[in-house]
């Protein structure tokens, strides 16, 4: 899942003991044996699992958009098992009311006062499941809480716990019975995902291990709040340049003058990226961010963000598409803009040197 293994101990003390092991080494040691749970329902697909490992460690919120029965809800809920926190499930439906997911103000005759009942967003990992088939209306109860981490209630304003994730489902808009998210609502997501179906192999172990037994049933946590906490702060720290801080800008101000769009990237999503490229440094073991880092999580935190015009929905071109061609025009950084010099990291170490 990742191209580096940080050791777990460093040189032994002058005990003579080893010393424990670093945050990042943490880190990733966690990481993996959530992967690895992840991977035991979800069968074959480890680039996904590592999108949703990175939306975490980002403090972001993830869309995973495919055709019913490759798996969406699967991965939601086992990624919610993973973390040993306060989950939640929210099965969005046409009839489904804003009310039903943040809460309501019930009148007690007892106090003679307003009681507020906490919805299921009140919890650290919240899955929905479908989330297109509810209302415009229904769908716009999340947006407070994805950015802001609260809720306001009858002029009062309640705080989310930390961390906050929302894990939404979706089919494709095109399938019967759906209502496609609104440009506000998707920019909220740091990352979509599709899962696609799995090849002939994958599909057969699937069948194997799968077909007599749900997976989830024997899912234990192998983190908790805390320990996600310490990572998401952990993943703040991570070194980012001043050269990739501009080629992270450069990338989506380029999405913005392409002729096949009718809205490019907004700058929310620049903020999306850098914070997603930090969670892909800490998890390959590094305390720096590199280019490399930024083209891993640059297709799944920028494209569903693009809005096609016409024309391009005519000559089916694919947003992955539009920012894959980005990333090969937009001037990899060098130091002082001079291509014989790498991008440098927090100690003068080398990150990447010209192609």
């Amino acid at each position: 899942m990742t191209s580096s293994t940080p050791p777990t101990t460093q040189a032994p003390g002058p005990a003579g003991l080893p010393e424990p092991p670093s945050t990042l080494g943490r880190l990733h040691d966690i990481a993996q044996r959530i992967a690895a749970n992840v991977e035991h329902v979800l069968v074959g697909k480890p680039e996904v699992v590592r999108v949703a490992l990175v939306t975490l460690l980002a403090e972001g919120h993830l869309l995973v958009e495919d055709v019913p029965g490759v798996g969406k809800t699967s991965l939601a809920k086992a990624l919610a098992r993973s973390i040993d926190c306060t989950v939640s499930r929210v099965q969005f439906t046409p009839d489904l009311l804003p009310s039903d997911i943040t809460g309501v103000s019930i009148f007690n005759r007892n106090s003679s006062d307003f009681e507020f009942r906490p919805g299921p967003v009140f919890a650290n990992i919240v899955v929905g499941d479908e989330i297109n088939r509810a209302s415009p209306k229904t769908q716009s109860a999340l947006l407070e809480c994805m950015e802001e981490h609260q809720v306001t209630i009858d002029g009062q304003t309640y705080a989310l716990d930390s961390p906050f994730m929302v894990i939404a489902t979706q089919n494709p808009i095109e399938m019967e019975g759906t209502y496609a998210l609104p440009e506000a609502q998707r920019d909220r997501f740091t990352c979509r995902v599709s899962i696609g179906y799995p090849d002939p192999q994958a599909e057969l172990a699937m069948v194997d291990e799968h077909a007599g037994r749900d997976p989830l049933t024997d899912l234990r946590p192998v983190s908790d709040a805390a320990q996600i906490k310490e990572l998401v702060a952990a993943v703040r720290s991570v070194h980012l340049s001043p050269e990739i801080k501009r080629y992270a800008v450069e990338l989506v101000s380029a999405t913005r003058r392409l002729p096949e769009l009718r809205l490019g990237a907004s700058p929310r999503s620049t903020l999306h990226l850098v914070r997603a490229a930090r969670a892909q440094a800490a998890l390959a073991g590094r305390e720096f961010v590199v280019p490399d880092d930024v083209h891993a999580v640059a297709v799944p935190v920028l494209a569903h963000r693009l809005v096609l015009t016409a024309e391009a929905l005519a000559a089916r071109r694919s947003p992955a598409d539009l920012v894959r061609g980005v990333l090969q025009r937009v001037v990899i950084p060098h130091g002082n803009g001079q291509v014989s010099q790498p991008v440098t990291g927090p100690n003068g170490r080398w990150l990447r040197q010209g192609r």
